[in-house]
């Protein structure tokens, strides 16, 4: 299977999972006086439309070259990633603004079974983020990345809302914003995650040097194809989810210039078969 059919399944497998659990929270949250659940199902909320740009960049970034993107739709990819940021941000600022309403005017306890439905989620939502997180690795999608996180998130404000639910219903009277100060907590973890999501992205737009692994792989190969003598300068750009090589490889200076030009194409052509994430391959021979 390809890399973006890859991300393509677990964008949907999110679109999903924040569906049906955005509902189960909302409902929860209202029957059983919970605005941490309420809170949680907001975040899912966002979470539903900000899978949906993901679907739209990982299939839009998945397009060949045309005459106006000669190097490919990959570039949009970091760009979904901060839309995503963007929901994260957003969905931390309403909890936030919401907690400190509830904390100021306290509400009723919330219900007891409130903790089931909780503790459901949040291994619904701790499972949801490694399966993503592992087709992020194999697709090498930052975007990706961004969804598993939503995800785990997900799965700690979960954990905060139980906390301080708990803490309500044991403590009693006078502990009914126990909840809400979890809520207001989470908001903040939330904030702290679209930081981490958003500077790998800014690098990748950046063209920040962030590929050592993939360069020794790269003159690994091409070290040990017939006619190249080394590798010289080997730059990485990651677009979308397949990276450009700019390589620079040393020949013998008394071939021709055929012989030069078969030797590249040759290179340029293993190198993509062993390494299948590598899509636009610039050869620059080198004299010796």
């Amino acid at each position: 299977m390809s890399v973006e059919k890859i991300a393509i399944k677990a964008t949907y497998i999110s679109i999903v999972s924040n569906t049906l659990l955005a509902i189960i929270k909302f409902i929860a949250g209202i029957f059983g006086n919970s605005y941490a659940l309420i809170a949680d199902a907001i975040e899912s909320t966002t979470d539903i439309i900000s899978s949906i740009f993901l679907l739209f960049g990982i299939k839009y970034a998945s397009k060949p070259p045309d005459k106006k993107h000669p190097y490919g739709h990959g570039r949009i990819e970091p760009l979904i990633t901060f839309m995503v940021v963007g929901f994260l941000m957003t969905s931390a600022t309403i909890i936030t603004y919401e907690s400190i309403q509830h904390i100021l005017s306290p509400q009723k306890a919330p219900k007891s079974w409130t903790l089931i439905v909780l503790g459901v989620i949040i291994i619904w939502k701790e499972i949801s983020y490694r399966i993503v997180l592992k087709k992020s690795i194999e697709t090498n999608s930052s975007a990706l990345k961004a969804d598993a996180w939503h995800h785990r998130s997900d799965a700690i404000t979960s954990a905060t809302a139980f906390i301080g639910i708990s803490i309500s219903l044991i403590f009693g009277k006078g502990y009914e914003t126990a909840e809400d100060w979890a809520a207001l907590f989470a908001a903040a973890f939330i904030f702290y995650n679209a930081y981490l999501i958003f500077k790998p992205a800014l690098s990748e737009i950046m063209d920040e040097h962030l590929y050592d692994d993939l360069i020794y792989e790269i003159r690994f190969v091409a070290s040990n194809l017939e006619g190249i003598i080394d590798t010289e300068k080997c730059l990485i750009r990651k677009t979308g989810l397949k990276y450009h090589v700019d390589l620079h490889a040393i020949v013998d200076a008394n071939i021709t210039v055929k012989e030069g030009h078969d030797i590249a194409h040759k290179l340029k052509d293993t190198l993509k078969n062993k390494i299948p994430n590598l899509e636009y391959i610039l050869i620059h021979i080198e004299p010796n």
